[in-house]
């Protein structure tokens, strides 16, 4: 009787002390969705777009303090949280190549060759990944730190429906790649339609600042369409091969 609650008594003070030191971890700092906006988006079309003139900060400075903002933000960010993010990360060398291209005064094809190239190596990436242990749908969906991935497969587990499950999470990252593939052609549209004007001059700086504005609502609109659609499928898919609802599944800090 005293082993027993001895074992009980030593079980309950390690429960509490796991408790206690999973509270007194330091919360990740979520991105505040303002900041990244003006950070990487208004402030640098407004310079751009109003300071670049010789009047002011001229073409040349104009387009390098335009994209200090990002990537002085992209650079806080890895600071912060102490980890890599490899989209920020290739988001900072997009913007590196930006500046390096219009410094550099090539024509604003190769403006339009980059901006596909980045989405694209993205979309390949994706496709890659799908035969290897760690597909990227698992980066954007199928996360802990979006569902609880240890009773979603105990459950695949019971119903012995992984495979169907595996199906699901290979559509998935084909839905994925085709968002990334889909945003190649249209950075490639948009920066053929909207930079005419040589590299280094305020004209170009504006034109510069313009598609970065609309880069949001014509490709990042899609995108995200595209992407909350296959975020509905693999929920739907759980759904059906767990016989889990959606409050159960999802990731909400609740042990159960």
């Amino acid at each position: 009787m005293t082993d027993k609650h001895t074992e009980e008594t030593s079980s309950m003070v390690a429960d509490k002390a796991k408790q206690q030191t999973v509270n007194s971890q330091p919360a990740v700092k979520k991105e505040s969705f303002l900041a990244n906006l003006l950070m990487n988006i208004v402030i640098p079309t407004l310079i751009l777009t109003k300071l670049s003139t010789d009047e002011y900060l001229g073409a040349t400075w104009g387009l390098i303090v335009a994209l200090a903002f990002p990537i002085g933000y992209g650079l806080r960010d890895f600071a912060i949280n102490k980890k890599l993010n490899v989209f920020s990360a290739l988001g900072v060398v997009s913007v590196l190549l930006t500046g390096g291209l219009s410094l550099l005064k090539l024509p604003p094809e190769y403006f339009a060759i980059k901006e596909a190239a980045i989405p694209g190596i993205l979309g390949v990436i994706t496709l890659v990944s799908i035969k290897t242990r760690y597909p990227l749908v698992k980066v954007f969906i199928y996360n802990d730190k979006v569902l609880k991935i240890q009773k979603v497969n105990e459950a695949l587990a019971h119903y012995n429906t992984q495979k169907q499950f595996d199906r699901t999470l290979i559509n998935a990252s084909l839905l994925i790649a085709g968002s990334f593939f889909l945003s190649s052609i249209l950075n490639y549209v948009l920066a053929k339609l909207i930079l005419v004007s040589p590299a280094g001059t305020a004209e170009f700086n504006a034109e510069l600042g313009k598609m970065t504005a609309l880069s949001y609502p014509v490709i990042a609109l899609p995108m995200m369409i595209i992407m909350m659609g296959t975020l509905f499928y693999v929920f739907r898919s759980i759904r059906l091969l767990t016989h889990l609802t959606l409050e159960e599944v999802i990731n909400d800090g609740s042990a159960n």
